[in-house]
């Protein structure tokens, strides 16, 4: 496994992280013992997770792994808040209260004293951002976590929380911007990598195989047991099944037939090759698909290749 500082800080981190979204959901407590076994075997430290994840179920089966196994000293734990359950809807909110009231919930939870790496879910347009980035800087003063972050920002709101934050006395810098970032959307390239690049920040990628478009499982319709087949993430799938996005899977597939890997070996290897990425965060529903996205700390793709894939998701934007 290869390791990067996030950012211009001197936080250190494997290039590929460990995404756990649906532990405790979707991923039984064996199958995510197998994958963090998996995953610590092959090298890699940085393990993102979320209090939300699972149905809330996530934390308290990684806490419960985490100790089973001793690893806490051997991985960077990076956790969220911002998302919440009420009821049956969940909503966003960045309100100092909910924000620390999460993060101490994430502590227990995961039996550690700080998190290596804290970051807001997302922005709450109904709270003072000053409020939320409070939050950050109370939890850096309190021991509670090493490193901030911030997670699907636009690139002017990581601007000025980042300007903000500079402000302060004793400034707390945010490390890292968490966002949404594949060869079927390269949004971020717009404005986010811009900003992260200006302030030294790094960019943690979530989706980096374009909601599983981009392993070519759905190349030739929608498996039945794929996300794309499941209700509720049919939809959320599907905004990538355009004919335009399939020909960015064409292009993968030709390239990866004629480097003799996967196809979302390609797709990951591309976007760890672009500025500003510090780690890609690679979730799977089986251990078999962790091992196959690891694999991708292999694959070196030639110039005429990555410029090659640059321009056919460029065309297909």
């Amino acid at each position: 496994m290869q390791y990067r500082r996030v950012g211009r800080s001197g936080l250190e981190v494997s290039r590929l992280a460990l995404g756990t979204m649906t532990w405790g959901s979707t991923v039984d407590a064996y199958e995510a013992q197998e994958q963090l076994t998996t995953f610590i075997d092959a090298g890699g430290t940085l393990v993102d997770t979320a209090p939300i994840y699972g149905n809330g179920a996530c934390e308290e089966l990684l806490g419960t792994l985490i100790a089973k196994n001793g690893v806490r000293e051997r991985i960077v734990l990076a956790g969220k808040a911002g998302f919440v359950r009420r009821g049956d809807e969940t909503v966003r909110d960045g309100s100092r209260g909910t924000l620390l009231d999460q993060l101490d919930l994430s502590l227990r939870q995961l039996g550690t004293d700080h998190l290596d790496l804290w970051q807001i879910h997302t922005p709450d347009p109904h709270v003072p951002l000053e409020e939320t980035l409070g939050a950050l800087e109370h939890a850096v003063r309190t021991g509670r976590t090493r490193y901030i972050g911030i997670s699907n920002f636009t690139g002017w709101q990581t601007g000025i929380a980042q300007t903000w934050l500079a402000g302060r006395a004793d400034t707390i810098p945010l490390v890292s911007t968490q966002v949404e970032y594949s060869l079927v959307n390269r949004d971020p390239e717009d404005e986010v990598v811009p900003a992260a690049q200006h302030l030294g920040m790094g960019v943690l990628a979530w989706s980096p195989l374009g909601r599983g478009v981009l392993s070519g499982k759905y190349r030739a319709g929608i498996p039945t047991d794929s996300r794309g087949a499941s209700p509720g993430w049919d939809q959320f799938v599907g905004a990538y099944l355009t004919p335009e996005k399939a020909g960015v899977v064409e292009a993968l597939a030709r390239a990866s037939e004629g480097l003799g890997v996967t196809i979302a070996h390609v797709a990951i290897a591309w976007l760890l090759e672009r500025p500003q990425v510090s780690a890609a965060i690679v979730g799977a529903r089986t251990t078999a698909q962790l091992q196959e996205n690891l694999a991708s700390e292999d694959v070196v793709l030639p110039h005429e290749i990555l410029q090659a894939l640059d321009d056919v998701s460029e065309a297909a934007r």
